[in-house]
């Protein structure tokens, strides 16, 4: 990536889409939380996708190394244990 010229900025993530309720549902398994996820199906669930093109900078050699259930953990660890 160091010599990579690039002029746009670029997406970076695993390239693999989740829900938010499915990532709600990954943190409170990874965290021990014990209490309800509560949302409200009667609201617009705002962009119906939040999957990033991770296609430019995968063209460029760089890919994710971690997945996103082991970067939580890791954060997670290092922050609150």
């Amino acid at each position: 990536m160091q010599r990579a010229s690039v002029k746009t900025a670029l997406n970076i993530g695993t390239g693999k889409d989740i829900s938010i309720l499915e990532l709600a549902e990954l943190i409170k398994k990874l965290t021990g939380y014990k209490g309800k996820i509560v949302h409200d199906l009667g609201k617009p669930d705002g962009t119906p996708r939040k999957l990033l093109d991770v296609s430019e900078i995968n063209k460029l050699g760089w890919e994710a190394k971690i997945s996103l259930q082991k970067g939580i953990e890791q954060v997670y660890k290092d922050t609150f244990l």
